[in-house]
């Protein structure tokens, strides 16, 4: 049985590991992740500061979510970031992909965007991902430059309906 709750601050270094699990599963050369070390890093500040929760799958932390506020735009390199509310991380561990996790996370996503809200959250969305935020009801807005030079990735929005 699936349950998804807050994130704990213990937690932090498995849920680095389920983000460096999640984004190795799409066999990226192993000098991108040297670029995403930092974004891939989850710290017990992270927890802290943003929204976190977690999914549990029969006792084990599978996967988790963010959604992050950015209350001024700014430059990450060549990427421009709005002022806005983010869905920062969706990873679930590779072993259980295709089980219905993601989509019980953006459900949870949306009742918590309901709960505090939050209108909409952006997304900078993984090219290989796209399929699946379509699936969910997240609507494409534009390409962006990525941390990666010469890539580009798409930015999906999430509505509260």
């Amino acid at each position: 049985m699936l349950t998804i709750r807050k994130a704990e601050l213990h937690e932090a270094s498995v849920l680095t590991e389920i983000a460096f699990a999640a984004k190795r599963h799409w066999k990226y050369p192993e000098s991108y992740y040297e670029i995403w070390k930092d974004e891939l890093t989850i710290t017990q500040e992270y927890i802290t500061s943003n929204i976190v929760y977690v999914a549990v799958f029969e006792n084990i932390v599978v996967g988790f979510y963010s959604i992050v506020e950015n209350k001024e735009a700014f430059w990450a390199g060549e990427v421009y970031v709005e002022k806005a509310f983010w869905l920062e991380h969706v990873f679930i561990l590779p072993e259980y992909h295709k089980k219905g996790i993601g989509t019980e996370l953006i459900k949870h996503t949306l009742n918590v965007m309901h709960d505090n809200a939050i209108p909409e959250c952006l997304i900078f969305v993984d090219p290989f991902a796209t399929g699946f935020y379509e699936k969910v009801g997240a609507r494409f807005i534009r390409n962006s430059k990525s941390s990666i030079k010469g890539r580009e990735i798409p930015v999906f929005a999430l509505m509260n309906n």
